[in-house]
């Protein structure tokens, strides 16, 4: 099951089981639209800030249970669960992280990564919040040319040519054949001796319909480039 629609379902069980529900996410990201519309008025309230949760007036302290948004950074959503844990220690949390696995393990391949490389590139949308929090996460690891490129012809080459290493990631809904059309880029300039990274083997299995089943995980989260000129 999509990450997402795991969020959807969680909250709507908590629903039919009478709790209100918090949800830890960002306004106007499609996932969180779409977990809001789904519950009615009031029975689902959105927490954005540590701020959020200390303002919250529930209609039982008693009778609570939080979801997050998939794509938010690992780190920004455990300092919101734990302040949801501090005020309301009788919440109900999921029953796994909602956090998706893919998420996750590209910002720990990054963590790995970013302090070892020259510059590290990003393939994804602008408007992805995932793809977004890569590139944050980069440069707070100390990679000092960190970029995020929907498609390889936005690559700003004069960037990159002085640069020996190369990390290149993408977000997790990013298309599979985006991050190949930049790998091939690269390689049409340079000579490229290629490492792949990977934190995690992803082989967590939520079935699906056959008809839903095009590709299986593959584990590998980022890629290492050792560039010659």
């Amino acid at each position: 099951m999509p990450a997402g629609h795991q969020v959807h379902r969680e909250a709507e069980l908590h629903h039919k089981q009478g709790r209100q529900v918090l949800l830890v996410g960002h306004a106007g990201h499609p996932e969180v639209v779409g977990t809001l519309g789904q519950l009615p008025n009031n029975s689902i309230v959105l927490v954005q800030t540590p701020e959020d949760v200390a303002n919250l007036a529930p209609k039982d302290e008693n009778n609570l249970a939080y979801v997050t948004q998939t794509t938010l950074s690992v780190d920004d959503t455990r300092s919101m669960v734990a302040a949801l844990t501090r005020r309301f220690p009788n919440i109900v949390g999921p029953h796994r992280e909602d956090i998706c696995y893919a998420t996750t393990n590209r910002q720990e391949a990054v963590k790995r990564v970013a302090p070892i490389v020259d510059a590290l590139l990003v393939v994804g949308s602008s408007n992805s919040s995932n793809s977004q929090r890569l590139k944050e996460v980069a440069e707070r690891s100390g990679c000092k040319l960190a970029r995020l490129v929907l498609r390889a012809e936005d690559v700003e080459w004069d960037l990159f040519s002085t640069i020996s290493t190369l990390g290149i990631t993408a977000g997790a809904s990013a298309p599979e054949f985006s991050s190949r059309k930049s790998w091939t880029a690269f390689a049409k300039r340079f000579e490229l001796h290629v490492e792949t990274v990977s934190t995690a083997d992803e082989s967590v299995f939520f079935p699906l319909p056959v008809s839903c089943v095009r590709a299986r995980q593959t584990g590998i989260n980022s890629a290492l480039f050792h560039l010659d000129t």
